[in-house]
């Protein structure tokens, strides 16, 4: 962890409202000037089990979470299981306490709801003896009976932050500010009262802490999203009026905040009886000429590999989203891993042709998903998002300005009418949607949508002939897969010229690299600036193009640095095994660091990975793994 930052945790219960709090937290640090960045942790449960969120603050830019935090408020599980389970699952009242002490660093403050422990709770923890070897400053205080002065115990977490902000010396006024804007009535007086008494309570109280909240402004506007927001919004702009799905954690987040909105653009979202189901719901309204999209994850997509399937045979386009989680199977439904890569690369019938994204981040959800839709429909070909937990659920501020860019409603490569009557036709009037040689020499076959005159055919998912009627003849079964697998090589050189997705970093003559696909990229960024200012030589190349691969531009790049430690959320190295595979070289100079226990990696945790790999040293950490380039 760096100077001048704030990393605040708010622990508790699902249920407990510990996601709301942490959400007006970060966007009232921002609207004061500050920069922010959550860490978002919870069970895979609707209510009880420990949860937690990290706000990062700092009057810079934050790319990541940082490495532990340096104030924990925990307020108790309200929802915690019955007695009888605790041989199984622990004291869960008890949880946010002790379940963080791990991270909580040396000088920290621990504030924390008085009114959850007794006597012989605090020695069963070992709080004090925890406080003292540690350096922390233990602040007990009654927030559930501040709370219930006005009202209802759950105002316990407004009490809460009202005591993080006396102990910190944070102004509240946005804090106000949020609660009028946010509720009414008797509400929000009870809301304002707890704040201020809460903040009046904690200020009487003598704590010598260091941590240092920064001053900061900005220059333009700022918004606070998720990766969900922004991937949502991105398809909203280009022009996206449909979605079915299924929910299934942790892409029902796109799903809710799409039906949410796209009533208000004339779209319509159905939630469906499972996922094949919504996958082929999304293909018939694609088909019908309307933007469409759908999604899941893990097994959910699993369910969709036939209409995607179908999709790719009769070049329909379509936006799919895959929002990966622990697996195999249901896995850890919550927590963030990057393992459905090869899933999402390879899951149909025969040799599919897709497009595939992987965004890193905010900014990269929203640009990435937009280009989505444009390949999609340019090149009448499925196009799928893949994202994972973390992006899915942390938040950070970005520039309004951003999203500031035209909407595109354009179908893509749909005929008008005009078009259709000169455009060929088999003898027996059907219009030929299947050439095997378009006329404008590309390997995009001109597309007519339902409802035009002259344009109908027939789409079917056995092989067919240009007419869309089902053929078996060799000579048109090569013919049709080669130029639907063409289309890959001219989706990569459109790409190379126009939008280039891949993200450089550090300085260029650097001897040593990290290469990085999702998530983890901007994590690894930080963790460059700490390497090269311990005195090393690292650059690194953040790949978001997984289909088609970005060959050129990852060969020069690996070309120009000694080594690469390839980093990932996985346990079998999928994206170090596509990079092998599509490149066919560069096994001598690609080792791997991998994590792969729910958590994603700390800047510290990537800085021990690479020392790792030019020393020869064992991990630091037992929560990650270190393979070996070939032949070392």
């Amino acid at each position: 962890m760096t100077d001048n930052e704030l990393i605040w945790r708010i622990a508790g219960g699902s249920g407990d409202g510990i996601d709301s709090t942490s959400q007006n937290f970060a966007k009232a640090l921002m609207r004061s000037g500050l920069h922010v960045f959550t860490h978002r942790h919870y069970p895979s449960r609707i209510r009880g089990g420990h949860t937690y969120v990290e706000v990062r603050a700092k009057d810079d830019p934050v790319q990541s979470r940082g490495d532990g935090y340096n104030f924990l408020l925990a307020l108790g599980d309200s929802f915690a299981r019955n007695p009888q389970d605790e041989a199984y699952y622990g004291k869960e009242e008890l949880k946010p306490l002790y379940e963080n002490f791990d991270e909580l660093r040396e000088g920290g403050v621990l504030l924390y709801d008085e009114g959850l422990l007794d006597e012989s709770d605090v020695e069963e923890i070992e709080l004090e003896e925890h406080a003292e070897e540690n350096g922390w400053h233990l602040v007990p205080m009654d927030l559930r009976g501040i709370a219930k002065e006005h009202g209802r115990e759950i105002m316990r977490n407004t009490a809460g932050i009202g005591a993080t902000a006396a102990i910190l010396g944070i102004d509240t006024t946005e804090f106000e500010n949020l609660i009028e804007q946010n509720m009414s009535g008797d509400m929000q007086e009870a809301n304002l009262s707890v704040l201020e008494d809460a903040y009046e309570a904690a200020s009487d109280l003598d704590i010598d802490h260091d941590i240092e909240v920064p001053d900061g402004s900005h220059d333009e506007e700022q918004v606070i999203l998720s990766g969900s927001n922004a991937i949502s919004y991105g398809a909203l702009d280009e022009g996206c009026r449909f979605i079915s799905g299924y929910p299934m954690t942790p892409w029902t987040d796109v799903f809710t905040i799409m039906s949410q909105h796209l009533p208000e653009f004339g779209g319509i979202s159905e939630q469906v009886e499972d996922e094949i189901a919504a996958a082929a719901l999304a293909l018939g309204a694609s088909h019908m000429g309307v933007k469409s999209m759908s999604g899941s994850s893990g097994g959910g997509f699993a369910l969709m590999s036939e209409p995607l399937g179908l999709a790719e045979m009769t070049e329909t386009p379509l936006v799919l989203v895959e929002a990966m989680r622990a697996g195999p199977s249901t896995g850890m439904p919550t927590k963030p891993e990057q393992a459905d890569l090869e899933h999402v690369l390879y899951t149909s019938q025969g040799d599919s042709a897709r497009v595939v994204f992987a965004p890193a981040n905010i900014r990269e959800c929203y640009t990435q998903t937009r280009s989505a839709f444009r390949i999609a429909y340019e090149y009448q070909i499925p196009t799928i998002v893949v994202y994972d937990q973390k992006i899915q659920g942390e938040l950070r501020n970005v520039p309004a300005s951003h999203f500031d860019e035209e909407a595109n409603a354009d179908p893509g490569s749909v005929l008008t009418e005009d078009e259709i009557q000169e455009a060929a036709h088999h003898a027996s009037g059907k219009f030929q949607r299947f050439l095997h040689e378009p006329a404008d020499g590309s390997n995009v076959s001109p597309r007519s949508v339902p409802g035009q005159k002259d344009g109908r055919y027939l789409a079917t998912g056995n092989e067919h002939n240009p007419s869309g009627h089902i053929s078996e003849d060799p000579e048109n079964r090569i013919a049709q897969m080669e130029r639907r697998i063409n289309k890959l090589d001219d989706i990569r050189s459109d790409l190379d010229e126009n939008t280039s997705h891949q993200t450089y970093y550090g300085p260029e003559d650097a001897d040593h690299g990290i290469l990085v696909w999702g998530s983890q990229q901007d994590t690894v960024f930080e963790s460059v600036d700490r390497l090269n200012e311990n005195g090393h030589s690292v650059k690194a190349l953040g790949v978001s193009d997984m289909m088609p691969y970005p060959v050129d531009e990852v060969s020069e790049w690996l070309d120009s640095v000694d080594e690469a430690l390839v980093v990932e959320m996985n346990a079998s190295a999928q994206f170090r095994g596509l990079t092998q595979k599509e490149i066919g070289k560069y096994g001598d100079k690609l080792s791997s660091l991998l994590k792969y226990n729910g958590n994603p990696f700390e800047p510290a945790e990537i800085v021990d990975g690479f020392e790792t790999s030019i020393n020869g040293e064992d991990l630091a950490a037992s929560n990650m793994k270190y393979l070996p380039a070939a032949g070392d």
